[in-house]
């Protein structure tokens, strides 16, 4: 069983939800939420809004990972610099405590949940709520996305995480393995 927050990042809403589970076994919410900003605070005192948010999850629920959505070109250059700013706080806070963090795209998101990278948020919601066996859709949507997050990590992220370390570690022997070669006959 892994503990997995995921962080649907934004400077206004950043949706923050905790998953607990394993591919194949069911899935737990442990807690669903947004970290919510006023929109005509200096950007400064915002970051640090959603810095105080996150680390506060962070405290509350010790999750084993954390999962964040991955930033991608929008055509509202504003929106997409608040996203971005709003991930790396999370991705900071998470390294800072020696949590690993990983970044999942809307559609690699999207494909976990519903099989579909194309599909839209009221199917991802929907199929959030069916999945962690919840009495009513988590709402709003940023809240609904974190914890989408966090089943694609725990879904994806072991594959993921196991193919990583099976190609570090061929690096490393590959590198400290003593080499033959073979000259005019003499082995080194």
């Amino acid at each position: 069983m892994v503990r997995v927050l995921g962080v649907d990042p934004g400077l206004t809403r950043c949706g923050v939800g905790v998953v607990e589970g394993a591919p194949g076994r069911p899935l737990r919410m442990a807690g669903v939420g947004v970290v919510r900003t006023p929109a005509d605070a200096e950007i400064g005192q915002r970051l640090l809004l959603v810095e105080q948010g996150i680390e506060a999850w962070l405290d509350e629920h010790r999750p084993d990972l954390v999962a964040v959505e991955r930033v991608f070109a929008q055509h509202n250059v504003r929106t997409v610099m608040g996203t971005a700013q709003a991930s790396a706080v999370a991705m900071l806070c998470a390294t800072r405590r020696g949590i690993p963090v990983t970044l999942h795209t809307p559609s690699e998101v999207k494909a976990a949940v519903t099989g579909s990278g194309r599909a839209d948020k009221a199917q991802v919601t929907a199929m959030v709520q069916r999945l962690l066996r919840l009495d009513a859709p988590p709402k709003p949507a940023d809240a609904a996305d974190a914890l989408a997050l966090a089943i694609c990590h725990i879904w994806r992220g072991g594959a993921t995480n196991r193919l990583e370390a099976a190609v570090q570690a061929a690096r490393t022997t590959s590198r400290t393995s003593p080499r033959t070669t073979s000259v005019r006959g003499t082995v080194r």
